[in-house]
């Protein structure tokens, strides 16, 4: 354990993570159980609020919470767009704020996942408890037009007293001092190796292999970068995954046959499944409206996938156009055929150049940084 927390010490983890219970066992999104299990080496329990998400037994990105000192508490799950929606939030919130409540009561150490409902409940009753330590970790862009909600939440956030820290993706000018610039973990011990043996074979081959891993949403871009395949200057040696499921989907199956490419949807996949497709592209290509950091980007990086992603929120501050990927306008399809296009005129010495760059540069998105700067920054 470290010095400043007792070895006593339990943390509340504060959140919209979807979770669910098949039989037995409990389930969740894959990468916040590995995040929390590596708190377990600082913290001798976790009690986990999130929402009860029983549509997502068959996501293969879920799964089973298998540490005993990991405890969940299932809220009924809130959210949408919809007034209807926006109702049931109001009618649920009582509920979850009287939870929420209890569950702070009886912990030290709070985190709080935002932007999200949950964490919001947490924002309005940090200041009430200034001899409790709470980390809110903002997942979104820190800077860049937001939704009504999501700006909401960054200047509550904004406002919260000394006891509270808030990490965020990069780093911005004038901010409270317990603003903090934080990189998201997404890779173990384990992964670097595997990634160090996979981009020692990596090269630039007649076929080209570009990978886009996320929502298949309007926000994520996907419909773009399909509609900038369209253009006939792409053939039959360029390959692309994509990984991910939403409301799109049928929309882009549909768009994808105009293209000369080929294209496979995978669905949602697993950790390891992920891993393969990083392993057999040469590209990861990202077209986020915004965005905070993209886990992805860190995750393709580390199996030699050179980033070809939008120009917002935090990312031009770790891929720099032309020296480790290329940067593009999001909103602007003729941009991402722009770079398209020019990640097809890559010499195979350049690539390799980004690859073995990207390699060092994502050691900030292991494991092991991030226990350090929850140490260093968060809990000291």
């Amino acid at each position: 354990m470290y010095k400043n927390i007792p070895t006593s010490a339990k943390l509340l983890v504060v959140s919209d993570t979807g979770m669910y219970q098949d039989r037995d066992h409990l389930y969740a999104l894959d990468s916040v159980c590995i995040e929390l299990r590596y708190l377990l080496q600082i913290f001798s329990s976790i009690t986990w609020i999130g929402f009860d998400s029983p549509m997502q037994q068959n996501n293969a990105s879920y799964a089973k919470v298998a540490s005993k000192k990991i405890s969940l508490i299932r809220l009924k799950r809130v959210g949408g767009t919809r007034i209807t929606d926006k109702i049931n939030i109001l009618l649920q919130f009582p509920e979850m704020y009287r939870t929420i409540h209890d569950e702070i009561k009886k912990h030290d150490y709070i985190h709080c996942r935002a932007p999200s409902n949950p964490a919001y409940i947490g924002m309005l009753l940090a200041n009430r408890y200034p001899n409790k330590r709470f980390w809110f970790k903002y997942a979104g862009s820190w800077v860049d037009k937001a939704s009504f909600f999501y700006d909401f939440q960054r200047k509550k956030l904004q406002k919260l007293k000394a006891n509270s820290k808030i990490t965020v993706n990069g780093n911005w000018d004038n901010q409270p001092s317990n603003v903090l610039a934080f990189e998201n973990p997404c890779l173990t011990l384990q992964d670097r190796e595997k990634g160090k043996d996979i981009i020692k074979s990596k090269d630039l081959e007649a076929a080209i292999h570009y990978c886009f891993v996320g929502g298949l949403n309007t926000n994520k871009g996907i419909l773009r970068i399909i509609k900038a395949f369209q253009d006939p200057c792409f053939k039959k040696n360029v390959y692309l995954h994509v990984v991910g499921s939403g409301t799109l989907l049928q929309t882009l199956k549909e768009e994808a046959v105009k293209t000369n490419i080929n294209i496979q949807f995978y669905g949602n996949l697993s950790k390891q499944k992920v891993q393969e497709v990083y392993a057999k592209s040469n590209f990861i290509i990202l077209a986020s409206q915004t965005e905070g950091f993209p886990k992805v980007i860190g995750e393709a990086m580390n199996f030699g996938c050179v980033p070809i992603v939008s120009r917002v929120s935090a990312i031009p501050q770790y891929v720099k156009d032309n020296e480790n990927g290329i940067l593009f306008n999001p909103l602007e399809i003729d941009s991402i055929i722009d770079c398209l296009k020019q990640s097809l005129l890559v010499t195979d010495a350049i690539y390799k150049r980004y690859v073995n760059a990207n390699y060092t540069l994502v050691q900030k998105f292991t494991y092991t940084h991030y226990l350090t700067q929850v140490k260093t920054k968060i809990f000291n």
